[in-house]
């Protein structure tokens, strides 16, 4: 997930397959939320709910991975620009966004206790509770694999493997949600910045191949479908294996998308994959507290209001970021150059700017 935060450094070349797959995956987390809160509301399933559950041993697995994907053009780099685009980066817009979003989330809280309130706010920086929790990772992922950069991948690999595993066994169930998704998660990233080059190939190849790509992705399908059917996504390795599994068809689909020119809006919801996922709770918040319970399903429908909602929690913010593109408020998705390291690059060019 990348924000539209701009380096004076020349932009690298935009792979569309990656933007495509990043669409798929943001789609599919905000699926989740709007479709297990919308259910809430109404008490009862819908007829989008397979489709959540059918996705759930690999989304969260293929949007770390696809993260991990750009991370060898700067782990080698200076360290205060590292520190700069991958920590203070991600910091900036959890801290904005967090701010933005509280009050909203934790209304009545606000309200009835507002000391409560504040400890809530401040606690979340150590333990997010929140949707924006996957930002909050991404900086800590970003650290821990610059600090072990010089050992040996099939150490970190194996290491990542074993903290998964243990998860899957619940020998590491801390209670705190950065240990535990830490152990759950890593071994996806890591995997995306480990094998990038390999990865890269074989979209490649994927997309030169349609049928035997859409044969395999038919297989897939109905042996994770049947996986999920059995709750092994639950179990250890099984776990780990229909993650990759998923994140790779994933790939797959991706790749062929890019080579037909098809879905162009699933590639520019990746594009701007970030914007959905720090705004999507406001007209998701909207819609299960304030409409739904006020007007019930429309026809009657608890899938079609899920429908809805995720339309419009997809929606809603790519219309906002594109109506205040060009204003002040463009600092909600885009990184200002006051909110970087002195000595970083962005730095450096902040305070050219300031001498003039």
């Amino acid at each position: 997930m990348n924000s539209t935060d701009q380096s004076s450094t020349q932009t690298p070349p935009r792979v569309d397959w990656v933007d495509y797959a990043k669409g798929i995956c943001i789609i599919l987390v905000v699926m989740m939320h709007a479709v297990y809160g919308v259910e809430h509301v109404f008490a009862g399933k819908g007829w989008m709910h397979p489709v959540v559950e059918f996705a759930r041993p690999f989304r969260i697995p293929d949007f770390f991975l696809v993260a991990g994907l750009f991370l060898h053009r700067s782990i080698h780099g200076p360290l205060v620009d590292y520190l700069d685009r991958k920590v203070v980066h991600f910091i900036y817009f959890y801290a904005l966004w967090l701010t933005l979003q509280f009050p909203v989330v934790e209304f009545d809280v606000m309200v009835s206790e507002p000391g409560y309130f504040l400890k809530l706010w401040a606690f979340s920086f150590i333990e997010p509770t929140n949707s924006l929790w996957f930002v909050h990772m991404l900086a800590i992922f970003y650290v821990v694999t610059r600090l072990l950069r010089k050992v040996p991948v099939w150490i970190v690999l194996t290491g990542a493997f074993v903290l998964q595993s243990l998860y899957q066994l619940v020998l590491i169930d801390t209670g705190w949600g950065v240990i535990d998704r830490f152990a759950n998660r890593y071994v996806y990233f890591f995997m995306g910045y480990a094998f990038a080059p390999q990865i890269f190939r074989f979209a490649e190849r994927a997309a030169k191949a349609p049928v035997m790509g859409g044969i395999g992705l038919l297989v897939w399908a109905a042996l994770n479908a049947w996986a999920v059917s059995f709750g092994l996504h639950e179990e250890v390795l099984f776990s780990f294996i229909l993650g990759l599994a998923g994140a790779t068809a994933v790939c797959i689909i991706s790749a062929l998308l890019t080579r037909f020119r098809a879905a162009d809006f699933l590639r520019y919801c990746g594009r701007h994959s970030i914007v959905i996922y720090l705004t999507y709770a406001f007209p998701l918040v909207a819609m299960e507290r304030l409409v739904w319970p006020k007007t019930g399903a429309p026809l009657g429908d608890v899938g079609l209001a899920c429908a809805v909602t995720l339309a419009l929690a997809v929606g809603l913010p790519l219309a906002f970021h594109a109506l205040i593109r060009g204003t002040p408020l463009k600092m909600l998705y885009e990184r200002p150059d006051w909110a970087s390291l002195s000595g970083s690059e962005r730095g450096q060019r902040r305070a050219a700017l300031s001498a003039k």
